[in-house]
Formats: structure tokens, C-alpha cells, sequence
């Protein structure tokens, strides 16, 4: 079906055209003939515009049923050949018909036979100085064919660029879902962990209590700061900051924590994709290990930087789930792949569960072209 502006580009391509329809008019006025023919050949006439334009105005789409041109090609023709030299011209439409919308066998041939009725019938009447018209039919031809063309091209380029931008915002509403999830999901599990805590020592130790309580305070106004910096696409965790939290997070749920000495200077993406993998992990720990203890292992040669993250816990039964098909890892496999990384997780056969991620120093970019 034509949209609104593929009607307007097929009818700007058919209307010039028209003006030729000035010399068979004149024809039907100041040829004698009997009232009768004039009043046919008007009739003729109106109705060979009138299918001219309507299969025109299928200039783009090509949805034109083949008996609308078939009628343009019988009915041009017999207007030809009965009132002679001055109705030439209409072989032009419908060579220009035909390049719209007929694929390019049937073009062709009806182009051929268009040209030849026109030339036979100038020839006949001895006008030879109207000889530009039978020229005039495959020049039409390939022009319309070639406007076509580009016009085609122009409207898939138009739909690849609406699809490029349709992907780009739902690539960027999982971005941000991702984002949420990671930023939301270690700072809610910390505050129910943390809650949970001052509530067991609310009576038998309340400055303990407190001490929790404003750790969900600080945990609280954190979420909401990094949930805002989400919000504005500024947000960039640190491997350092969420070690850091991590220390804190698990200690206050009685977790020994084993960290590196020392954070090496990583590349800014290298360092957040990290940065998030110690987060998850966290969070993980907290929700379904049941560890007493967590290892965290990063080192890197210069080529790669490889994260390790170990627990002893035995899991709930739910942890590989999580781990091995939840959103939070799926997430940080995205992070991972588009930086040319990896992530592995899994059970360890003396216990334990361990988290591992590896990530080039140096991650593949496009080349410019």
C-alpha cells in the first residue's frame, strides 16, 4: 500500500509527463471528423490518463495488477494506429508505464513494440520530422527505470536507518537495565543483609544495631546516588571502590575476606567491566553461598587482566541457577564479550564455587575506514 510520500514522488514523476497530452486534444479540435470519433477518441483518451496514472502512482511499490497495464498497452496503442501522427506521443507514456512497474524482460518487450507502433505510424503518415517520439520512448524508459532504482534505494536506506536507530534504543534500554540491575542488586542485598542484622541484635546489643543501621543509611543513599548517576549514563564503578565495598559488605556478614594487596593501573573500560564482575560476585556470595570465607585474586602480565573470585560455600541449591543462567551474569558476559573477554563460573571439585574473568588490556576497537 503507498504511504503518503511515495504517492507524492510517483505523481511528481507522472504529471509533468502530461503536457504531451496537449497535441492529441488539438488533434480532436481541429481534425474534421465525424462527432462521434472526437467524442471516442475523448473518451479514449480520458481513460488511457486515467490508467496511465493510476498505474503510476504505483512508481515505488510495483503493486500494479498486470491488466491495468495490459489495458494501457491495448488501448494506447489502438489510439495510436486509428487517429494517427499526433496521438505518437502516448507511446511515451506508455513506455514510461511500462519501466515503473514491469519487471525488465516484459519492460523491455513492451518498450520494443511501443517504439515500433510509434515509428510505424509516423512513418505512414510521412512525419518524418515527429521522429523524436518513437526516440523518445527508451530514452523515457531508462530514465523512469533509473529514478526508480533510486528512489528504491533512497526508501531501504531510509528503513536501515529506522531499524539502526530502533536497535540502538533497545540496545541501550538493556544497557540500562543491566546497569539497574548491578548497581540495585549488590546495594539491596547488603541492606536486607545489614537489616536483617540489626534486627537479631536490636536487644541483646543496640549500639551494635546502630552501628548496622547506619551502614544501611550510607548503603541507601549510595544506591540512590549511583542509581542517579545511571539515570545520567555517567556511572563507572572502579575495581578498587567495589573491592572496597566488597570488604565491607561481606565482613559485616561475618565473611572472611582475603583481597589483593594491591590494585594494578587498568584501562578505564578494563577497570569498570572488573569492577563489575567484584560486585556480582558479591552479591551472589551474600544471597545463596553460605561461604565463610572469599578469596579475591586479580593480577595481570601486561596482556590481560584476569579476576578470580573464590568462596567456600556450599550454595543453596539456587547459586547455580543464578550463576550459571541469571541476568546478573548474563549482563557481565556482555560486558565481558564486547571488550573481548571472558567469563567462566562454576563448582569446584574440592568445594567451593569459583567466579573467573579475563579481559585483554588492549580490547579490539573498529577500524576507521
Amino acid at each position: 500500500m503507498d504511504t503518503p510520500g511515495h504517492l507524492r514522488q510517483s505523481m511528481l514523476v507522472a504529471l509533468p509527463w502530461l503536457l504531451f497530452q496537449a497535441f492529441p486534444v488539438l488533434d480532436l479540435v481541429g481534425t474534421d471528423r465525424p462527432v462521434w470519433l472526437r467524442l471516442l477518441g475523448a473518451a479514449g483518451l480520458v481513460v488511457f490518463t486515467a490508467v496511465y496514472l493510476r498505474v503510476m502512482s504505483d512508481f515505488t511499490v510495483r503493486t500494479t495488477p498486470p491488466w491495468d497495464v495490459v489495458g494501457l498497452v491495448v488501448l494506447g496503442m489502438a489510439l495510436t494506429v486509428g487517429f494517427g501522427p499526433s496521438w505518437a506521443g502516448l507511446m511515451i507514456y506508455l513506455s514510461a508505464a511500462a519501466a515503473s512497474v514491469l519487471p525488465g524482460r516484459w519492460m523491455l518487450l513492451t518498450v520494443l513494440a511501443a517504439t515500433s507502433v510509434s515509428a510505424g505510424v509516423l512513418a505512414a503518415a510521412g512525419e518524418w520530422g515527429m521522429f523524436v517520439l518513437p526516440v523518445l520512448c527508451p530514452l523515457t524508459a531508462f530514465a523512469l527505470r533509473g529514478t526508480r532504482y533510486l528512489i528504491t534505494v533512497n526508501r531501504e536506506l531510509e528503513e536501515a536507518r529506522e531499524e539502526l536507530a530502533s536497535n540502538a534504543v533497545a540496545q541501550e534500554r538493556l544497557r540500562f537495565a543491566r546497569d539497574l540491575h548491578d548497581l540495585l542488586g549488590h546495594s539491596l542485598s547488603l541492606i536486607a543483609l545489614k537489616s536483617e542484622l540489626a534486627r537479631r541484635l536490636a536487644e541483646r546489643d543496640p549500639a551494635r544495631a546502630a552501628a548496622e543501621m547506619a551502614d544501611v543509611e550510607d548503603a541507601a543513599r549510595r544506591a540512590l546516588a549511583e542509581v542517579r548517576d545511571a539515570v545520567s549514563g555517567y556511572r563507572q564503578v572502579s575495581c578498587a571502590q567495589a573491592l572496597a565495598e566488597a570488604r565491607s559488605a561481606l565482613g559485616g556478614a561475618g565473611v572472611a575476606v582475603r583481597l589483593p594487596d594491591r590494585v594494578p593501573s587498568l584501562p578505564g573500560t578494563v577497570d569498570a567491566a572488573l569492577g563489575w564482575v567484584v560486585r556480582e560476585a558479591t552479591t551472589n556470595v551474600l544471597r545463596h553461598s553460605g561461604a565463610g570465607s572469599v578469596t579475591v585474586e586479580l593480577a595481570e602480565d601486561g596482556v590481560q587482566a584476569v579476576l578470580t573470585v573464590t568462596d567456600d560455600g556450599a550454595g543453596t541449591g539456587q547459586r547455580v541457577t543464578v550463576l550459571g543462567a541469571g541476568s546478573g551474569l548474563a549482563g557481565l558476559r556482555e560486558r565481558l564479550t564486547a571488550l573481548g573477554g571472558e567469563l567462566h563460573a562454576g563448582p569446584l571439585d574440592q568445594g567451593g564455587y569459583r567466579l573467573q574473568a579475563r579481559v585483554p588490556l588492549q580490547p579490539a576497537v573498529a577500524v576507521a575506514r
